[in-house]
């Protein structure tokens, strides 16, 4: 079965790298955006991260197991120019069946007025998308992990609308002492149903693949995550006003800088149970979000978290731009606690 499983996976993941396309040019980016404090200040992304977070079954349906059974999350992220990220999840365990999790995870744009072409205004109009996120895992063996997450998707810009679906399929492995968990996922298979104008968009289909190790002797957990591994090259155009092309490659470093824009680094300091501390770097985004000489911090990110009675709290804030930090709020609870 497990055989079955890994080769299912593969065949998977060669066909969509032969249609690996070119970076920026889907639709429903947004599925692409952190919605939990600890993985904003983590970098952004972390799959391979296999503890009892709720939180993770976003980024990778196979961490759901019995241990994050009745835990309810809600994360609110204050974007950038008054964008608002929504989350929240639910996880429960069926014994002999399997672990169950549903989520939503939507985004809202604001208010925009609406002008003719004449700029006579028209009243205003709203924008918004919204995944739902249907998640089943189970377990093949003490030490791995199969999830797979369904995400039916929602987007509408004033009187444009789309439909559209998605799939995650996971794996995790965990280490039977539990300091070593390596994670690998498909995420955003799937396709429009509809589209808004009778064009049709590529979704942000993407294979990622993580590990994260736990230090035995020291309070420390560190986590690397592979993605975008579906267009190694990252390339892009940027236009001027004219339509002009002003840079060609977009995306023209070294060797060694091609391979770290597809890696995202945290680090983890956990003192105790109730207390921890998040670092991250993502190198990508400080490469391609920072204007000129002018890096400052844009790229990293840090957060905490602590347990207080029966509910946890996380903060978490990373840098994309020098004019825009992104703030993220988490609050996680086991309903059966009450």
């Amino acid at each position: 079965m497990m055989k079955k499983l890994i080769s299912i996976l593969s065949l998977l993941t060669l066909t969509l790298s032969l249609s690996a396309q070119q970076a920026g040019t889907y639709t429903y980016d947004f599925l692409n955006l952190a919605n939990s404090a600890r993985i904003g200040a983590l970098g952004g992304n972390q799959v391979g991260m296999g503890d009892d977070d709720v939180n993770l079954m976003f980024n990778n349906p196979s961490v759901l197991t019995s241990a994050i059974s009745n835990n309810l999350t809600i994360s609110y992220v204050p974007y950038v120019s008054e964008v608002n990220i929504f989350y929240t999840g639910y996880a429960h365990h069926i014994e002999n069946i399997g672990t169950f999790g549903v989520g939503i995870h939507s985004i809202n744009y604001g208010t925009f007025n609406r002008a003719d072409e004449e700029g006579n205004l028209q009243g205003t109009f709203s924008a918004s998308e919204y995944a739902i996120q249907l998640s089943y895992a189970k377990m093949l063996s003490p030490n791995l992990n199969l999830g797979i997450s369904m995400k039916p998707i929602i987007s509408s810009f004033e009187q444009y609308n789309s439909f559209g679906l998605a799939a995650d399929i996971g794996m995790m492995y965990k280490s039977t002492d539990q300091l070593f968990s390596a994670g690998l996922v498909v995420k955003n298979l799937g396709s429009q149903i509809t589209t808004y104008n009778n064009t049709y968009e590529s979704i942000p289909t993407d294979l990622q693949i993580g590990i994260a190790k736990k230090l035995a002797h020291a309070p420390f957990r560190l986590a690397l995550t592979a993605q975008d591994l579906l267009d190694w090259n990252l390339k892009y155009t940027v236009n001027n006003g004219s339509g002009d092309v002003i840079e060609g490659e977009g995306n023209n470093g070294n060797g060694f800088d091609q391979l770290m824009r597809h890696m995202v680094i945290g680090i983890e300091f956990i003192p105790s149970e109730n207390f921890w501390v998040d670092f991250g770097y993502n190198h990508r985004r400080r490469k391609e979000l920072s204007i000129g000489s002018k890096m400052s911090t844009v790229g990293y990110s840090w957060g905490f978290g602590f347990k207080v009675y029966k509910f946890k709290f996380a903060y978490g804030s990373a840098r994309y731009h020098l004019s825009g930090t992104s703030n993220h709020f988490t609050l996680t609870a086991r309903l059966s606690d009450f």
